[in-house]
């Protein structure tokens, strides 16, 4: 009987174990937070202003930078693994006539990789909250809160933004 019951828990413990492998296997790649982005190629820059569609979520001064190899992607138009685009994202503040940065509200991050992630068009999603560069608000996310609305460009290879020429 003591056998039978080891043998019993010894199976249950394995199907646990190979259940939460399979289930974190299913889990998107996490998208790494783009050190030294700032010195990165500066695409262009932009502001939201209230009355825009995408205010609530992204009103402010975006600055959108590109690595070596997103860079490469704004000129063919096709976009390699290891590429990175990266949008920060800053509060707007007007005074005096004047419109300033303000508090960092997100760094946003498209990282290309077309194994890792496959089931978003081969781009990883993630913005970080403010200054952290591991508060996380997309995670496992990256397709409801990125990629649905991402789809709408696949002929431009899931990228909104152009390169100011």
């Amino acid at each position: 009987m003591r056998i039978k019951l080891a043998i019993a828990a010894s199976i249950m413990t394995l199907t646990v174990v190979l259940q939460s492998g399979s289930a974190s296997a299913a889990e998107p790649a996490s998208v790494p937070y783009p050190t030294g982005y700032r010195s990165w190629h500066h695409v262009k820059s932009m502001v939201i202003n209230p009355g825009h569609g995408l205010y609530d979520a992204f009103g402010g001064i975006h600055h959108l930078y590109a690595n070596t190899k997103a860079l490469r992607g704004y000129q063919s138009g096709k976009w390699k693994d290891g590429a990175v685009i990266v949008f920060d994202l800053l509060e707007a503040r007007s005074a005096d006539n004047v419109v300033a940065e303000g508090a960092r509200k997100v760094v946003g991050v498209m990282h290309r990789d077309a194994r890792k992630y496959k089931a978003t068009g081969g781009w990883g999603y993630e913005g970080f909250k403010g200054d952290s560069k591991t508060d996380r608000a997309v995670g496992a996310n990256a397709l409801s809160a990125c990629h649905q609305c991402h789809i709408a460009q696949e002929q431009e290879g899931f990228v909104f933004s152009k390169a100011r020429p």
